[in-house]
């Protein structure tokens, strides 16, 4: 066999192959699209027999779509101000956990778990001395108390700067930075 033969025979082997591959192609589209067919069929069927059903499944899929795309991977949960692990004899300022206004106060008060009950409206609370003491004032912690299932819930603070230096009272523990 010479070397024309061999490359005319190889040549009408690669277009057998080829004409046979594009028939199994065209078969298998024509599969799936039979099948797509059904499927379109058998939910607009459903859609006209059980449209609670239909719509169902379709707000389901929403609800699902949404889930994934608001991050369904991790909760974002925000984070709010901690209880640092705060030392005896140690020095912090006070800081409002609850308030991004600057003007804020921190409330002292004689007995830890007075803050639970604490009530402003009485003028008498915002006028005494020493009791609503500026953010940023320099403290020492004194003495920690735990409270209602939370270790060192209140801080025994004393104030080392201001008017008011050398006084005490308790503060939350959180408002102690």
């Amino acid at each position: 066999m010479s070397n024309e033969e061999q490359t005319e025979q190889t040549e009408q082997t690669e277009q057998v192959v080829e004409a046979e591959q594009a028939v199994e192609v065209e078969q298998v589209v024509e599969a799936a699209s039979d099948k797509a067919g059904n499927a379109l069929s058998a939910i607009l069927d459903l859609k006209e027999k059980n449209p609670k059903v239909f719509f169902g499944a379709i707000g389901g899929i929403v609800v699902l779509l949404i889930f994934l795309m608001s991050g369904g991977e991790e909760a974002k949960i925000p984070q709010g101000a901690q209880i640092k692990n705060l030392a005896v004899g140690q020095k912090y300022v006070l800081k409002s956990a609850n308030s991004y206004d600057p003007a804020a106060t921190v409330r002292l008060v004689a007995v830890p778990g007075a803050i639970a009950a604490y009530d402003d409206t009485e003028e008498a609370d915002r006028s005494t001395p020493c009791q609503h003491i500026p953010q940023g004032t320099p403290v020492s912690v004194a003495e920690l108390q735990d409270a209602y299932g939370t270790k060192n819930a209140f801080v025994k603070v004393l104030i080392e700067d201001g008017d008011c230096k050398g006084k005490d009272g308790w503060a939350l523990a959180i408002d102690v930075q």
